[in-house]
């Protein structure tokens, strides 16, 4: 956005009320009363969680403020796509996002934990992470390293093995092309369960699958339903190798301009919403996953147990490279 500047010699009336003006809404105050909008970006369609989430945000912060603190949702990727969304938080351009870590690793090392897969042993002990000690300290390195405030935790995609062939038994993952995100810790894991990882854009994956190029991918069952993936992978394999985590970001820019009040107005909105926002995610999965099911997908148990003991150690060298170690076990760990 090109700024305009007031020549500041100019000493008007007119000049100085203008240029108190611009400075008024460079700061994103309207008018006497100091009221304050953000601008809140995401990539989610009206009916996601991440637009429902949003909406309790500003519902919460608004009543919570007296209006003071109004909130403005830009959603759909309009703003861009979640990186772009980042790096204007980072440059102060952006208040509030919802960011899927695994796109900010380049900024931010730590956030690379949320990569690991079979991190959780269940839904419960995943939000004891995310609402307890943990979650929290994961939380404050992750701004330290990127001025950008992680404030709480949306998600709660359960993550699948989507496959073109029937996965009866663990010994079905021998050998099966798998499209996998291109980071380390998924790869490691997949190829100790005897799969190929394989590194495929998403808009390929389609056709990917129509052509043999791959055999299967790893997803929730919101998307697999959303992009119709079970139509040329109709099996399932409920591995439930991940449990989704997005971060709730607002820039350090805007926290800095909020004073106490307002900054405990803004966690207490950001802790509701993100409880709010990761139920509607995890019965918006569980919905898909029937639809899936009346659609003609067959559901495959996976032995969870055995896969999580095969992957430990292979898994074990790579966190250490990352320099994850003391996050993981803490994880690990919660209770």
């Amino acid at each position: 956005m090109t700024q305009k500047w007031i020549d500041p010699n100019r000493t008007t009336t007119r000049g100085l009320l203008g240029t108190a003006l611009l400075a008024t809404a460079a700061l994103g105050f309207a008018g006497t009363a100091q009221a304050l909008d953000l601008r809140f970006g995401h990539g989610g369609t009206e009916d996601t969680a991440y637009q429902l989430g949003a909406e309790r945000f500003k519902e919460l912060l608004t009543e919570a403020s007296d209006g003071e603190i109004g909130v403005q949702i830009m959603g759909n990727s309009v703003l861009g796509h979640e990186t772009e969304m980042f790096e204007q938080q980072m440059a102060g351009a952006l208040d509030v996002s919802i960011i899927n870590p695994g796109l900010i690793t380049d900024f931010s090392p730590t956030a690379n934990v949320f990569s690991i897969p079979f991190l959780y042993r269940d839904e419960e002990h995943w939000r004891q992470v995310l609402d307890g000690e943990v979650g929290r300290a994961i939380a404050d390195q992750i701004t330290a390293e990127t001025d950008v405030r992680v404030l709480a935790f949306y998600g709660g995609g359960k993550r699948q093995v989507v496959s073109t062939e029937p996965l009866e038994s663990l010994d079905d993952l021998e050998g099966l092309k798998i499209r996998t995100n291109p980071t380390q810790p998924l790869i490691t894991a997949w190829e100790a369960l005897g799969a190929d990882p394989t590194v495929m854009e998403w808009s390929e994956i389609y056709t990917g699958l129509q052509l043999g190029a791959i055999d299967g991918l790893l997803n929730e069952a919101e998307w697999i339903h959303r992009m119709r993936f079970h139509e040329v992978a109709p099996h399932i394999g409920l591995s439930e190798h991940d449990i989704t985590v997005r971060l709730l970001t607002l820039s350090q820019a805007t926290w800095d301009r909020l004073d106490e009040s307002q900054q405990d107005q803004v966690m207490e909105a950001a802790a509701e919403s993100a409880s709010y926002a990761r139920n509607v995610q995890l019965e918006q999965d569980a919905e898909a996953l029937d639809l899936l099911v009346e659609e003609g997908a067959t559901l495959h148990e996976m032995d969870r147990e055995t896969m999580m003991e095969t992957v430990e150690g292979p898994l074990e060298s790579v966190i250490a490279d990352m320099g994850l170690t003391e996050y993981h076990q803490m994880i690990v760990n919660a209770k």
